[in-house]
């Protein structure tokens, strides 16, 4: 007869771990000290950890932590190619099989809330978008400029004004929903989602720390990149000869290094300019993970989402210790 150890209910049960947060705030430090405490597998949910040119500027795992557990979905998809949330839940969704066929707990990181929420509630009703409607969006971002562009699009969607100017993604995907269905997002965000997957149960975790904690830590740690080899990389990615609107081609620290080895920024400036943008993303990602998760957890989660004001450090804290332990008990 098999004792109903803790490690065994984790997997009996479907139990799945989430770890969202914003850039730089120590999630993937959580998720290895998890994996190591709960006989877990570390799944990513970072859409630029996806990509395999990418190691040093998304602060993928390193050889260390590779080594102490499983790490799945980093490095592995190529950057000529364009990740979405319907492509990376279905390889979760895989991984998060296999981590229980295994006997292990299945643990998400990440800080692409889309990712995490899609996971955990399903798929909007938004229909695939047509590849010349996305070529389209992109060329009409280059010919007018992101300030008109956004002006464009207010007119004909109000309710996009709420985006921000500088996050052309999000832009560019509302234009191309408009444009591909004649309706706005937002129309197609009221549909129902198809739901959460049967017999998953989530245990959320929501890192939030302080912002000026969290900022200088953006800066110090591309400081660190920078000398990990992060222009190199972009040097071989730039060597690729891709097309500039590929995520890949956008990942924190990649435009301005990029300009930097055309000559049209110091060094200096590129890294000014790199860490200016990260904080502006780490900015949006708390703001997401605390309107979009933390306040309004999915039907999945149990006991809402626990939430950690403060930059994760190790070791583990009682309060998480706590919190697994209650909701990983069910």
């Amino acid at each position: 007869m098999v004792q109903d150890s803790p490690r065994n209910r984790d997997v009996q049960h479907r139990h799945v771990v989430v770890i969202g947060g914003p850039t730089a705030s120590g999630k993937s430090g959580m998720a290895l000290d998890i994996a190591l405490a709960r006989n877990g597998t570390v799944i990513n949910a970072d859409s630029m950890q996806l990509y395999a040119e990418l190691d040093v500027l998304t602060a993928r795992p390193g050889a260390e932590d590779l080594a102490q557990a499983p790490h799945r979905l980093y490095g592995v998809l190529p950057a000529a190619e364009r990740g979405s949330a319907a492509r990376w839940r279905d390889m979760a969704l895989a991984e998060i099989a296999a981590a229980h066929a295994a006997g292990r707990l299945p643990i998400v990181v990440g800080g692409t809330g889309l990712y995490l929420r899609t996971l955990m509630e399903g798929l909007s009703a938004v229909p695939a978008i047509p590849d010349e409607v996305r070529k389209a969006a992109h060329a009409r971002l280059r010919d007018i400029g992101g300030e008109a562009f956004r002006e464009e699009l207010i007119r004909r969607d109000p309710a996009s004004a709420k985006l921000n100017p500088g996050d052309t993604t999000r832009l560019t995907r509302a234009w191309e929903v408009l444009e591909a269905t004649g309706h706005p997002l937002s129309h197609w965000q009221t549909q129902q989602a198809e739901g959460a997957p049967e017999g998953l149960l989530f245990s959320v975790l929501v890192i939030d720390p302080p912002r000026d904690a969290l900022y200088a830590n953006c800066d110090r740690r591309f400081r660190v990149m920078m000398g990990q080899g992060a222009l190199e990389e972009v040097r071989r990615l730039d060597a690729l000869g891709l097309d500039a609107d590929l995520p890949a081609m956008k990942a924190l620290g990649v435009p301005e290094l990029r300009d930097h080895l055309r000559g049209a920024l110091t060094l200096d400036e590129a890294i000014a300019l790199a860490q200016q943008s990260t904080r502006r993303y780490a900015k949006r990602q708390v703001t997401w993970f605390r309107h979009q998760l933390a306040a309004r957890p999915p039907a999945s989660a149990l006991h809402g989402c626990h939430t950690i004001n403060s930059l994760y450090t190790r070791p583990l804290s009682e309060a998480i210790l706590t919190y697994l332990e209650t909701t990983l008990r069910r």
